[in-house]
Parts: C-alpha cells; structure tokens; sequence
C-alpha cells in the first residue's frame, strides 16, 4: 500500500514535528540521520515523511503529492491554498506584530505610510481592515533595515522574543494575531484515505490535547507554589 506522505517545514518546525512523532511511538531515526535526502521512511509505520521549505509544504499537499504536512499558521495565511486545516499542534508560538522606531507615533501627520514586510498579503489585509491606505514594500531578508535605512515606517513582522526587534531600535506598536504550526490535510487524500487520515489525526490531536492539559496543570501548579509563599511572608 502506498505510504502515507507528510510533508515537514524544514528548520525548527522539523525538529518538533519529529519529536510530536517520536513521543507517539514512531521510529523517525531515518529522519535524524537523514544527510541530504529528503524523503524518507518511518520505519515502524507506513508513512514516509517528505523535508521542504514552508511554502512548498503547501504546494506538495495542496497538488495531492502529499497528504499531510506541518507548516506555520503565518504562511497560510501568506500563501492561502486550498486543503483543510484540521489542527493547531500548539508549537512554533509567536506572533505577527507592527513594529516601529522606538517614540515614533505611527498615526500622526497624513502622509501614506509604508510598510516593508516578508508578508505582504498579511500586512495588506491588515490595513484593509483598518481602512488605511498604505505602500508595502516585500523585503526577503532582515525586514528590520527597512525603518533603519528609511526605506518604511514600520515593518509588519513575526515576532518571538522581540529580542531582534530591541536590538535595532524598533518596538512593538501592535499585534497582529498569534500564530503557530498547523496540521494540514490533501482534500482528495481526506476522502480517499479517510480510515487511515483519521487514525493518524486522531492521535495527533488526542497527543496535542494531553500535551495542553500536562502545561495547564503544571500552571497552576506553579501558581499555587507562588501564592503559598507570598501568603506565608504575609
């Protein structure tokens, strides 16, 4: 039979998908001592995990080369395509956010802003929604020269720690909406595979679940540790 195909974002996307798959008991030593290949098997399973860049994770799944793949929320919402997304795998956290000089007030005067960014459509839907008129310049590199060089006033980005941010003089000014890795699904391969799809989504979410309840109770843990020494100082 043939396997069923996962496409993974290659980078950290990579290693934490692997790992979501080695705690569900699959044998992905192929993948960790995978060299330059790029396809290839799981050995105690009939899946075959496929390695590539975050917008081609879309394309392979989205022409039905591949059923599943892993990719960040940001480049779907960059990119669209037409798949199902069926889960939220909770890793890869961060956020796209507006960014600025530091003591820049983004809204004042009337001149049309400009805006450089890596995620042009993104940045574009933003303002729509804002009703504002801007330029948008796309930038493939460090999108933090843009204000810098004065080449924009603000760039619209993905944002982790803000560490790069601070460090070149920019703040956060707004954000934008969260984002994180998703599970996507072939529509075809849905219906045509729709025993074996189900089987291995199901797992992966009952394992995101468990995971989000295991981070919840150690939370408040950790929150009850806090309180019962600040009662007891009191």
């Amino acid at each position: 039979m043939k396997p069923i195909r996962i496409a993974l974002t290659k980078g950290r996307l990579e290693e934490k998908s692997i790992e979501m798959f080695e705690q569900l008991g699959y044998d992905c030593s192929e993948v960790r001592n995978k060299g330059r290949r790029l396809i290839l098997p799981v050995k105690n399973a009939n899946i075959e995990i496929v390695l590539a860049k975050a917008a081609d994770v879309i394309t392979y799944v989205e022409n039905g080369v591949c059923d599943l793949g892993v990719v960040g929320k940001d480049t779907i919402m960059e990119a669209g395509g037409t798949f199902y997304e069926v889960a939220d795998l909770g890793f890869g956290r961060c956020k796209f956010a507006l960014a600025l000089p530091a003591g820049v007030n983004f809204y004042e005067g009337y001149h049309t802003r400009c805006i450089a960014s890596k995620y042009v459509n993104v940045a574009r839907s933003y303002f729509e929604k804002k009703n504002m008129d801007v330029d948008i310049v796309k930038i493939e590199g460090s999108v933090e020269l843009a204000p810098i060089l004065g080449l924009s006033d603000a760039i619209v980005d993905i944002v982790e720690t803000g560490t790069t941010l601070r460090e070149n003089g920019l703040v956060v000014a707004e954000e934008i909406c969260q984002v994180s890795a998703r599970l996507i699904v072939n529509i075809a391969s849905m219906k045509l595979r729709k025993e074996e799809l189900d089987a291995l989504i199901g797992e992966i979410e009952t394992f995101v679940q468990e995971r989000q309840a295991q981070k919840e109770a150690a939370k408040k843990v950790s929150c009850e540790k806090t309180e019962g020494k600040e009662a007891e100082q009191v």
